[in-house]
């Protein structure tokens, strides 16, 4: 059990800094069990709790755990150059929470991109020492020929790379598709991969990281939703358990 003053409660949601936040309990703005509350001075049990904030239900997190189905043409920065960064498509209090991209996708890239702002989090699912498998859908330019699949398998060479890299595993879906299940998480890796091996990547999508498939979590292309504890368990072992309940 943890209790809070109610403007660092909503603060620490991402509604804003705490002079805004205290304004917004003066204001009649924020209301607990349909009580509306008078005081940002309040301590508050965040053990369950629900904040109602202009008319709007959110449950407390301490932290956040979010998979985005990400649309092409979006950046994974929070300080995009070139295109819209995917913190847009996020409700404004995630930006306000600091809430980033677990690594990255090409901004040309599409498919499951986890995002968080617990930083242990972030840096145990970005570790080339967890070796978590990632899936990958990629078309390419040329037809896919059985020489192709051998060479990932074995593994090619990649400029500025000790070693060669190969795919864990790599299965001809169509004349023009690939999966590609890759455990590094290189610099477009997957493009490069396909270059070295002598074809040309024409459009790249991520299925699944570790045990967790974007079918299963049942989200559109550009929609979100937050991570239940079993679902975080599937990203790969050791992964931390978490408070994360789905979205109300």
């Amino acid at each position: 059990m943890s209790k809070l003053s109610l403007d660092r409660i909503l603060q620490s949601q991402g509604f804003g800094t705490r002079k805004y936040c205290r304004a917004l309990v003066d204001d009649g703005e924020v209301a607990i069990g349909g009580v509306v509350q008078t005081s940002y001075k309040a301590s508050i049990d965040t053990d369950g709790l629900v904040l109602t904030v202009f008319d709007e239900e959110w449950v407390y997190r301490e932290h956040v755990y979010i998979a985005l189905h990400k649309p092409a043409n979006f950046e994974c920065s929070r300080k995009p150059s070139h295109h819209p960064g995917v913190l847009t498509l996020l409700p404004e209090q995630f930006t306000w929470r600091e809430v980033q991209p677990v690594g990255r996708l090409d901004h040309d890239t599409t498919g499951m991109l986890l995002m968080s702002d617990d930083g242990p989090f972030i840096h145990a699912q970005s570790s080339p020492k967890r070796h978590v498998p990632k899936i990958y859908q990629a078309t390419t330019e040329a037809p896919v020929r059985a020489e192709l699949v051998s060479a990932l398998l074995a593994g090619v060479k990649l400029h500025d790379e000790p070693a060669p890299l190969a795919a864990l595993t790599c299965i001809e879906r169509g004349p023009h598709q690939l999966e590609i299940v890759l455990e590094q998480g290189k610099y477009h890796q997957v493009k490069r991969m396909l270059a070295a091996a002598g074809n040309h990547c024409t459009a790249l999508h991520r299925s699944a990281i570790g045990g967790l498939t974007l079918d299963s979590l049942g989200i559109a292309e550009g929609e979100w939703c937050y991570l239940t504890a079993a679902q975080l368990a599937l990203l790969a072992p050791g992964m931390p358990a978490t408070e994360a309940t789905d979205p109300t």
